[in-house]
């Protein structure tokens, strides 16, 4: 019998993480079962800094469903079996991941729930390896947790990206200009290629296909011969050219820990080579953040909130260390072990490794043949 479960929100925010929190909470008070929360995801669970939630006209979880965020707080740099500690003035990484362990039965929490990514969802794997019941919920923007259709936060961030689209179409009419904007999307191109089919745009270069700048401008100059004076291009942060490598702004950490790896600036790289190439001018636009935060696109809402109940429900049947996914447009759940795939290894870092499952787009997506039948030219 379930009697306490607890929520943690891990990776960058996005928009709706809040309506998957309240969905379980709502879920588990039908059920007379209590809700916490750690505060500032896996970094919460080592520090055990908990917090109950409840919905009633006084608790902290009233009004959350259009807010964008989370109540309690994320981190985007604790893998608790490689994390970073001060010794004799040195950092050094530690495997703490028992007294995670240790926190979770002190607590007396029945079932953890894991809002997060890839990296989340492989942390979540390795704490069911070590007895706690775990079920997954798929969260990014960037649309690339393995084995579901879709993730929450990805359709405020495509529509997002959708609306600066237009807008920069304005300016680049107005003053006959390529707009190129650059959004996010470290190793899949989901937000890139959406919003480009969404916005309009003439030009979509995506990390799962090595662009050649000159096929870009080629698609610019027709444009600009059959007396269409502007180009919107949008380039996903982790696009890079043939032969060449992604963009890569800094580094936290020395590359420990998470995937610490900050990319940027593809953008300004693109429309300087495309002012070149094509003797339009051409500026960027870097989205950044604003893809991740605000309020919840309704159809965002519903999904956090159809994955939360379903995640509630799973732990009332006992199904733990799954992942809730969408499957064939339908709730479903997968093992986490299937999340993972290939990247065994407790406490190994998650990202764009040879052995990491995270979902790309295959070049037979229905959204790669729609750009290709519409015109917009992938930089191949």
């Amino acid at each position: 019998m379930l009697k306490k479960v607890a929520i943690l929100a891990n990776g960058g925010d996005v928009s709706g993480f809040n309506a998957v929190i309240r969905a379980i909470i709502k879920t588990a008070e039908n059920k007379n079962i209590e809700c916490y929360g750690f505060i500032d995801g896996y970094r919460g669970l080592l520090k055990n800094d908990i917090i109950k939630l409840g919905t009633s006209s006084k608790d902290n979880a009233v009004g959350i469903l259009p807010k964008g965020g989370s109540i309690i707080g994320s981190s985007t740099n604790a893998n608790v079996f490689h994390y970073p500690v001060e010794e004799n003035g040195q950092t050094v990484y530690k495997d703490l991941s028992d007294k995670c362990v240790q926190n979770i039965k002190d607590d007396e929490i029945d079932c953890l729930f894991t809002l997060g990514g890839d990296a989340t969802q492989k942390s979540a794997r390795d704490l069911s390896l070590k007895g706690i019941n775990v079920i997954g919920v798929p969260k990014t923007i960037d649309n690339d947790v393995a084995c579901t259709e879709i993730t929450f936060g990805y359709n405020t961030a495509v529509s997002v990206a959708a609306d600066a689209i237009d807008r920069l179409h304005s300016t680049g009419e107005t003053h006959h200009r390529i707009m190129v904007l650059e959004v996010m999307g470290r190793y899949a191109g989901w937000i890139a290629l959406e919003s480009a089919i969404a916005g309009g745009a003439d030009v979509a270069l995506i990390p799962e296909i090595p662009f050649d700048i000159h096929s870009a401008a080629r698609k610019i100059i027709n444009r600009k011969n059959r007396g269409k004076s502007f180009s919107i291009v949008v380039v996903s942060e982790g696009a890079k050219p043939l032969g060449g490598d992604i963009q890569i702004r800094g580094m936290r950490n020395n590359g420990e820990g998470v995937d610490n790896i900050k990319l940027g600036g593809i953008g300004e790289v693109v429309a300087k080579q495309l002012e070149e190439l094509t003797g339009l001018e051409a500026r960027c636009t870097v989205l950044g953040y604003m893809q991740r935060g605000g309020s919840p696109t309704a159809f965002d809402r519903v999904l956090s909130t159809k994955y939360g109940a379903k995640a509630m429900s799973l732990a009332l049947e006992e199904k733990f260390n799954v992942l809730t996914v969408i499957k064939d447009g339908k709730l479903n759940y997968v093992p986490l072990e299937d999340v993972v795939g290939n990247n065994k290894v407790i406490g190994a870092v998650s990202g764009n490794t040879a052995e990491s499952n995270i979902r790309k787009i295959k070049m037979d997506d229905e959204l790669v043949k729609t750009a290709r039948d519409i015109g917009i030219n992938l930089g191949d």
